[in-house]
């Protein structure tokens, strides 16, 4: 019996003791010393009309994080906007047809006050505004060092949410501005999803 008992306990140990070689393995083929991705990751965001507000908002954001870079690149086109600024952030929880109150606050795991993008305090969200020209159409361009697509501070499976109004980013002075810089209503959302790498937009 006490036999038996070693056996069993070798095994056990055995097997943890590999789970534990491959997930330092994943860790290490995945991940360079500077935290940077050693492949390309990149994900997709094609965005829903929000049923509760009026509008045709509609879209695809494409985020790339490039092999050994510790920047992601944010790209695509948003339609159906009225011209001028509007709110563009990342939001905590993943959304299903359009329900953009699901997606719940700004994506904020250091628990700060709300910001713009270059501020040095800000949510991890906190990607600024978009501005649309008079044809309703905003093309998305940005760089940025804090949003991830891998990790424990992964965006991949969150939200992406568009808003009404502009975001005023955290200079607002009031209660608002340092949580949602007052960019008013959800007018669109999407879900976060890993996309093949030959992705093209």
């Amino acid at each position: 019996m006490a036999k038996c008992l070693q056996v069993v306990c070798f095994v056990v140990g055995a097997i943890c003791f590999a789970a534990v070689g491959a997930g330092f393995a994943v860790l290490f083929m995945n991940y360079s010393h500077d935290g940077s991705p050693n492949e390309e990751v990149h994900a997709e965001c094609v965005l829903t009309q929000n049923p509760d507000e009026a509008g045709d908002v509609a879209g695809t954001i494409v985020f790339h994080h490039m092999r050994g870079s510790t920047t992601i690149h944010i790209e695509g086109n948003v339609t159906g906007l009225t011209p001028g600024l509007h709110g563009f952030h990342i939001h905590t929880y993943g959304v299903v047809g359009g329900d953009c109150g699901a997606a719940a606050a700004h994506y904020n795991p250091d628990g700060f006050v709300h910001g713009g993008p270059d501020a040095e305090i800000r949510h991890v969200g906190d990607l600024g505004n978009i501005e649309s020209d008079e044809e309703g159409i905003a093309h998305v361009d940005i760089h940025d060092e804090i949003v991830s697509l891998y990790g424990d501070r992964a965006v991949v499976g969150r939200s992406v949410v568009v808003h009404a109004k502009e975001d005023d980013l955290g200079l607002g002075g009031d209660e608002g501005s340092l949580t949602t810089g007052n960019a008013g209503a959800r007018l669109a959302c999407c879900t976060i999803f890993l996309a093949p790498h030959d992705l093209e937009n």
